[in-house]
């Protein structure tokens, strides 16, 4: 059976400016600007569609505009930042479809990632992905969602670190990056249901715990596939409908 995609939401407007903090410290490797990239991705400073101009990202950098251009290729070779010839760079635009595709790579990664973490993972492996989901709870209760959908991020590349698979949490770290845009783009428009779905999160990622603390590897395996469900089942790709407009009001008398 095929499936019809519907066709993705108007993105919203991009923000004038790259949100990166300037370099303070001296000299950055190539490294260093591509995880402050990053991490401005995780934390939402820079939503799809973001221009990315590179003089105002060398400035930011304190290094060369020959600098900035290798990382904005390793970033595109990731699919998270697009390069347009003649049009430059900005923070890629998911559509749909690649919305899935990234999910579905996560579902098939993630359960074995669970399950080497729970072959290597010390205690103190455990007790920072508690730590991870205090944090996330307490963003989330103070209203900072940004900062709880990069913890949950967090929680899950935490994982795929003490796994000892380099191939994989490389790979996943890539889809983490992903998985924020399609979350900025296709999250619930409601503020509720935006809430609810980061605190069912908080609680599937406990549970995650709880049978990770068992060593129960199968049911870990299971619970990680069913919160990544969960969490793709929660996307909106047709924007909300929207409300009929007053024909008296637009075609009646002035």
């Amino acid at each position: 059976m095929t499936t019809t995609i519907p066709r993705p939401r108007r993105a919203r407007a991009a923000a004038a400016e790259p949100t990166v903090q300037p370099d303070t410290t001296g000299q950055l490797s190539d490294n260093d600007m591509y995880d402050r990239m990053v991490s401005a991705i995780l934390d939402h400073r820079l939503p799809p569609g973001t221009k990315l101009v590179e003089d105002k990202l060398a400035a930011a950098f304190g290094v060369s505009r020959t600098r900035v251009r290798p990382v904005l290729v390793r970033l595109a070779n990731e699919q998270v930042v697009t390069l347009t010839p003649n049009r430059g760079a900005s923070i890629a635009q998911p559509t749909p479809q690649e919305a899935l595709e990234v999910f579905e790579a996560r579902r098939l990664l993630e359960p074995r990632l669970v399950e080497l973490f729970i072959a290597n993972a010390t205690d103190a492996d455990i007790a920072a992905l508690r730590a991870c989901i205090d944090d996330e709870e307490a963003a989330r209760a103070s209203g900072d969602m940004r900062r709880a959908i990069r913890l949950s991020g967090d929680f899950h590349l935490h994982i795929a670190q003490a796994a000892g698979h380099q191939t994989l949490g490389r790979i996943l770290r890539e889809l983490v990056s992903r998985t924020s845009l399609i979350l900025m783009t296709y999250s619930p428009s409601h503020a509720q249901t935006r809430e609810e779905a980061t605190a069912c999160g908080c609680r599937e990622h406990r549970a995650l715990i709880d049978a990770i603390r068992l060593r129960d590897a199968k049911e870990a395996a299971r619970r990680m596939l069913d919160h990544l469900v969960r969490i793709e089942s929660q996307l909106e790709f047709t924007p909300p409908a929207a409300d009929a407009p007053d024909l008296t009001q637009l075609l009646g008398r002035v």
